[in-house]
């Protein structure tokens, strides 16, 4: 017999009563505010086109790399389940899912999907192999009315802001399609981008010549050339801030951040652009990177985040197999102290600049980001992220950095996802931990209800804005 889909009001809130109630109005008083999403990996293309998704296997199931790394931990090939594998059949993937959807349990994808399931297609039975069909039928169906294409989910989410990631190697079409659409009054949905620079920055990346080529092309510029590649990625960020971008976003493996004099910057991209390089010069150039856009963007105004510590493609096989973004990226131990100090010693001081940093190291958080962000004005602390953007995750970033930086030093929540239907869940589970936190430090008297209710809308709404300048 099927078992209940059903979704307590009271989830994540504290256990104890009284601090449960004071969670609760805190919550109320902020669950209806428009979601601002400001960093994220939605496709642009569903937003310009507005086309109707496909399926349920399609939409849920092959783009959420948290999705597929967990089946794939437990023997399940990737490309039973779509993934790499465009010719899969998608009843029989969904099924397989459906059939593991157990292993689940206690992690922050069973919090999104059974929102998803139960607010977004109004399913009233759990996720199992006996209820797989009758899923797969009733999201397949819902997807092919006009009430589920991307601008009327999008309307019905009420995202005010949605920001995707775009490599400076993008056309920015899609972005403009829709900007275009704006401006005749076809539709209002506000979609921008982000500058991701990495497939022309990290000298690793496997095809980083052919993109200095194609980045040449597109830039108008030498890319070959020192001052035409920094030219050029002054002239692409201006191309992405007139499609909308306020930020400019950076995945490196560190955050090492140098300081070269400009001889001595020209000679080390003269080895990098003729693929002379060494392991250690590719790390350098990368560090002299991030205080490249960091000038950049003290002169533009792009926002810039930084997303250091994760050893990306750690799985060869996998990776030779099927490509990037595999689920198989692993965190690792991050310094931000030493790492950060040639950049702060030039810019730490600007509080015209601003940098918002994320950790996949936690243990970072105490040490080195809530004293960094809490002494230097260009310096921010985003959320928990990745593999930390989970309840737990959400409470450890809390109690691990306010009491050094703040609330004020942080930037409200950001769901940095590719999957588009899970969004109102994130932005729903970051609203009731913080709601969750503020109602301790309540019931513990070191606020005031009214200061906690102010601390809950800046937490949802005011401080993303000013962080991302939106």
């Amino acid at each position: 017999m099927p078992r209940p889909l059903h979704l307590n009001p009271d989830r994540l809130f504290p256990a104890d009563p009284a601090t449960r109630a004071i969670a609760r109005a805190l919550y109320e008083s902020v669950a209806g505010l428009p979601i601002i999403s400001p960093h994220g990996h939605t496709d642009p293309a569903w937003f310009a086109g507005n086309a109707a998704f496909g399926n349920a296997t399609e939409l849920l199931l092959v783009p959420d790399h948290y999705v597929f790394r967990m089946l794939y931990s437990q023997g399940i090939a990737l490309e039973q389940l779509g993934v790499g594998n465009p010719g899969v059949d998608p009843r029989a993937a969904w099924r397989l899912f459906a059939g593991h959807y157990h292993l689940f349990r206690g992690t922050p994808s069973r919090l999104w999907l059974d929102w998803v399931f139960a607010e977004v297609f109004g399913l009233t039975t759990r996720l199992d192999a006996d209820t797989a069909d009758s899923h797969y039928d009733s999201i397949t169906a819902a997807l092919a009315t006009d009430g589920f294409r991307p601008r009327a989910l999008f309307d019905r989410f009420g995202i005010e802001v949605i920001a995707t990631t775009e490599s400076p190697l993008d056309t920015l079409a899609h972005h403009q399609s829709i900007l275009n659409d704006n401006r005749a009054g076809r539709w209002q949905g506000k979609v921008i981008t982000a500058y991701r620079p990495d497939a022309v920055i990290d000298p690793d990346h496997e095809d980083f010549r052919a993109n200095l080529a194609r980045f040449s092309e597109l830039s108008g510029e030498d890319c070959f050339s020192w001052q035409g590649y920094l030219a050029a990625h002054r002239r692409r960020r201006a191309d992405f801030k007139a499609v909308g971008a306020t930020s400019s976003d950076h995945g490196h493996p560190t955050a090492q951040t140098t300081n070269l004099s400009s001889p001595d910057a020209e000679a080390l991209f003269h080895r990098i652009s003729r693929s002379q390089a060494t392991a250690a010069d590719a790390e350098l150039f990368r560090a002299q990177m991030l205080t490249e856009m960091a000038a950049m963007s003290l002169d533009d105004g792009l926002v810039m985040q930084i997303h250091p510590g994760s050893f990306r493609n750690h799985n060869a096989q996998l990776f030779a197999r099927l490509g990037r973004d595999k689920g198989a990226d692993i965190p690792t131990r991050t310094d931000f102290v030493h790492a950060l100090k040639p950049l702060l010693d030039r810019f730490g001081n600007e509080s015209a600049l601003s940098i918002i940093l994320f950790t996949l190291d936690e243990t970072a958080y105490a040490r080195e980001l809530a004293p960094l962000a809490g002494h230097y004005p260009c310096l921010k602390l985003g959320p928990a992220w990745w593999f930390h953007d989970s309840p737990e995750g959400m409470r450890r970033f809390r109690r691990a950095t306010t009491e050094t930086a703040g609330f004020a030093n942080t930037v409200g929540f950001n769901d940095d996802t590719r999957a588009f239907l899970s969004i109102p869940a994130r932005h729903d589970v970051a609203r009731r931990i913080d709601c969750s936190v503020l109602a301790e430090l309540v019931a513990e008297h070191q606020l005031e209800d009214w200061e906690a209710a102010e601390l809950a809308h800046d937490l949802t709404s005011t401080l993303v804005r000013k962080a991302y300048r939106l």
